[in-house]
Formats: structure tokens, sequence, C-alpha cells
């Protein structure tokens, strides 16, 4: 296989909203977290987040970023989840990609995006914010920790929860209670505006190695 070409570039000579389009351009793809929390007055609030992903499973525990936007605001999920500390972490099948979307958008504080995005409100069972119920799978969260990583726009905001309980449809589990991950049709961010989905038909299979032999 011949090596490719490369370009070297350094972030440092950059300015923060290019080099947070060039680092989302090569991080594909990225999973999404459809995160619903509570304000403390009681507004639901409900917004998508591609920078996500899964860590350990000793506790189960998961971990988003909401990075501070390019007007150095932060997003009201993150001061919620401060706030609160409980939020539920949704994963977006293909059928829901639209009302994820509207979601997504920069509202007031005040408003409830279920009702803008025509979701559905579901109660959980641990934590006080509402799931929505058109996901095929729901995470209630606990927050463990929120590291900060730089300052000012484009910021990270690591927060890091611990999964108290699941929600799983029953048709993605097989016989043995593990979640066929083809069946979510499940819906990743790319860069810019751009998405994938994950259709049986690009799911492929790699057995691991055997070990070597000593």
């Amino acid at each position: 296989m011949t090596p490719p070409a490369l370009r070297g570039i350094d972030p440092a000579t950059m300015p923060p909203a290019e080099v947070y389009a060039l680092l989302t351009g090569c991080v594909v793809p990225r999973p999404i977290a459809f995160v619903s929390s509570l304000s403390t007055s009681g507004v639901a609030n409900l917004a998508p987040f591609s920078f996500f992903n899964a860590g350990g499973a000793h506790p189960p525990s998961v971990v988003f970023m909401p990075v501070t936007s390019g007007a150095g605001r932060d997003k009201d999920t993150l001061h919620n989840v401060r706030e609160t500390g409980e939020y539920v972490v949704h994963i977006v099948p293909w059928s829901l990609r639209e009302p994820m979307n509207l979601a997504s958008a920069e509202y007031a504080p005040d408003v409830d995006e279920f009702e803008r995005a025509g979701l559905t409100k579901a109660p959980s069972t641990r934590v006080k914010p509402w799931r929505v119920a058109e996901c095929p799978i729901a995470l209630e969260c606990r927050l463990f920790r929120i590291v900060d990583h730089g300052e000012g726009p484009y910021h990270a905001n690591y927060v890091i929860g611990e999964v108290v309980y699941f929600h799983v449809a029953e048709s993605l589990l097989n016989e043995k209670g593990r979640v066929n991950a083809a069946s979510i049709d499940a819906i990743a961010r790319l860069g810019g505006p751009h998405y994938t989905r994950v259709t049986p038909d690009s799911v492929f299979t790699l057995a691991r190695p055997a070990p070597p032999s000593a």
C-alpha cells in the first residue's frame, strides 16, 4: 500500500473556528448524544451533541462534550447538568433526524425543545429529566465530573456521567439480550452539515486476531 501524501498543519497558527472545522472533518463518523435535561426552574431542554462516546462498564459511563460556542456562550445543557447533576442520553435513529435537527437550534433557555421538535416526553426511572419516548435507546445518567479543557470560544467541556438505568427497545435485542447495532438505524455526524447512517449493508465484521505465540 502506497502511503498518502500528507500536509502538516499546526493548529497554533489557526483561529479556533478553523481548528474546529478541521477537527470535525477529521474525526468521523461521530455518534450523536441527544441529551435531555431540566433547568432548576423545571424547563425541559433537549439538544444533540456529536462529541460523544462510551467510557467504562464498571460502572457504565458515557462522556459527551458540549463545546463552548464561538461567541463564548456555554450550552443550556451544560448549565443544567452543572446545576442538577442529571440528564438522559438518547441514540438518534434515521427516523428522528429532522426532529433532532430542529432541537439543535440556539433557542432561549426558557424554550422547551421537546415541543419545538414535536417529540413526546416520557418519565425516566432514576432521574428527573424526561426521556424522548420515540428514541429506541435512552441512558439515564448522573453526573460524575465535568472537566474543562481550555478557555474562551470553542473550548471543551467533558461531561462524564454514570449510566444508572438503560431503556432499550425490545426489537433491538437478540436472544442473549445484546443490542443488534445495525437494527438501530443510527445516524452519525461528519464535518459541517453532513451525516451518515449505519445500515445493515454498511456493517462489516472483523474477527480479533489470535494472541501472538510466545
